[in-house]
């Protein structure tokens, strides 16, 4: 049966939010514009990225340099953890379209991550730190992305854009954060504590952008089923769950450390395939689940396939882009000539060039998206991210050259500067497309659940690229070589695959 929303069944003295519509006043701006709402969310998610990314931009550096942790063993931490980060997600999202709602997600989240960044000041704490910072991002990722979607109806040609200008805030504090908690990490003055500690402050500041911005953002982001108006806040009992559930995970993940001793080695005896059809049956249950007694129509299974196939794809990607925060930053620091006019750039400011290509391009992909999604001939979506895969195949092909040329030694700064920009391209013609992809096929119902396997496919990709090194030098393979080969071919590939996928798009592409 066809998807149901809430806003069928809401009395008019009792206005529900319903998944997936505009917020009151989401609409005001008019066409030409955007809603007003979409600029609470780009700050709040501003600078919970300044707070991840100056994260990111240190933790191998400091797991090298400081704890001096092997090279591979580091890659190892390093893609564990931002695999992790991107597979909490589907958790975080599935609680939100069942229970919490978004808000109350997002803000539960904030405040696991900003607790998480303040232990990474501190060595004993390290990985209750990375549990923290993993768990947190599970509740705030997923509902954010989500809650942008649900300022736009279906078929307002603004999404694609409105997404773009998301996009441009999640990079704008990417840029500053290796700037800043770089700065302080690597520096002899202040050291890695100031650094991680720059990072909990952005997080606060995340927090406090959203908190003020209730009032605009209207009746999106509360559950399903519950009574609001267009001026509804949290209220006292959401602050409570919002306290008790903040507490539980930090007390959790206490008991996972303490236990680890023995469950790990446990665990780790279980065949990947066994995790494999685990995780495929959880995800299928909820999918069902989140189905109710009317369950989908033919149209829905269809666009949910669809999703799974970019989905895959979306894994070859980032698989290669996320080699920024471990093989290229290890790069940056061993093979990079960083001298200019006597000063020595640190290592982590070559991760600020592809934030700001986003900041800088993003307004002129904005424009584009909307002016060809509204002509004649518009670009379907799969096209747009198998040309995104393909340029980032490209990006590959000067990094294994800058390789060759560096051998043993050193090659100017100018190389690492191209690839990051031609990476920039890549993901400008992808990722925010992905995510506007999830909120106009997924069904409304589940959407914060797609919006998790989103990232979840991120989650792999980051294992595979904290990883893939090890691995290929196991039979031989050049990293690199492999990085441009791989993504040309499936980037093509999927732009072949394009006219079906639209097809089965019914309308959405």
């Amino acid at each position: 049966m066809a998807d149901t929303t809430a806003a069928e069944t809401a009395s008019p003295s009792q206005p529900i939010a319903p998944a997936g519509s505009p917020a009151p006043g989401g609409t005001a701006a008019g066409k030409k514009g955007h809603p007003p709402a979409l600029y609470v969310l780009f700050f709040a998610e501003m600078w919970e990225r300044f707070s991840y990314y100056g994260m990111r931009a240190l933790l191998v550096l400091y797991l090298v340099n400081h704890l001096h942790v092997p090279k591979d063993e580091a890659l190892k931490v390093y893609g564990l953890y931002t695999g992790l980060v991107y597979l909490t997600p589907i958790v975080g999202g599935w609680l939100a379209d069942n229970y919490l709602g978004k808000r109350k997600s997002v803000i539960i989240g904030g405040t696991l991550m900003m607790l998480g960044h303040l232990a990474m000041a501190s060595e004993p704490l390290l990985y209750q730190a990375l549990g923290l910072l993993i768990i947190g991002n599970g509740f705030f990722k997923p509902n954010i992305s989500t809650m942008v979607g649900e300022l736009y109806e279906q078929g307002d040609p603004r999404r694609d854009g409105g997404f773009t200008i998301f996009y441009m805030g999640i990079n704008l504090g990417a840029f500053f954060s290796p700037l800043v908690c770089g700065t302080l990490g690597e520096s002899e003055r202040f050291g890695w504590h100031y650094g991680f500690s720059a990072a909990a402050i952005g997080m606060f500041c995340g927090l406090a952008v959203f908190l003020g911005g209730q009032r605009l953002l209207g009746t999106i982001g509360f559950p399903t089923g519950r009574a609001v108006t267009a001026d509804s806040r949290l209220n006292g009992r959401d602050w409570r769950d919002i306290l008790l559930i903040v507490a539980g995970c930090t007390l959790g993940v206490q008991a996972i450390l303490r236990t680890w001793g023995t469950l790990g080695p446990i665990l780790g005896t279980l065949p990947a395939l066994v995790w494999l059809a685990l995780g495929l049956g959880l995800i299928f249950y909820a999918i069902m689940k989140g189905g109710g007694e009317e369950g989908y129509t033919s149209v829905d299974w269809q666009r949910m396939i669809v999703i799974f196939v970019l989905l895959a794809f979306n894994v070859v990607f980032w698989a290669g882009f996320e080699q920024a925060g471990g093989t290229m930053t290890l790069f940056a620091d061993t093979q990079t000539d960083r001298h200019v006019f006597g000063w020595e750039i640190p290592a982590s400011y070559f991760q600020a060039i592809n934030p700001l290509g986003i900041v800088l391009m993003a307004p002129l992909f904005s424009r584009l998206w909307l002016k060809l999604d509204g002509g004649v001939f518009p670009i379907a979506t799969p096209a747009k991210m198998g040309i995104g895969i393909v340029i980032l195949g490209l990006g590959f092909i000067v990094m294994f050259i800058a390789s060759q040329l560096a051998g043993a030694g050193q090659v100017g700064a100018q190389w690492l500067f191209a690839v990051y920009v031609i990476h920039t391209i890549g993901e400008l013609c992808l990722s925010p497309i992905g995510l506007s992809m999830i909120t106009k096929l997924a069904p409304a119902r589940i959407i914060s659940l797609f919006m998790g396997l989103w990232f979840t496919s991120s989650a792999i990709a980051n294992y595979l690229a904290g990883s893939l090194e090890t691995l290929l030098k196991t039979y031989q393979i050049n990293l690199w070589a492999f990085l441009f080969a791989v993504p040309i071919g499936c980037g093509l590939l999927l732009m072949a695959l394009t006219p079906v996928l639209k097809k089965h798009m019914h309308g959405r592409g």
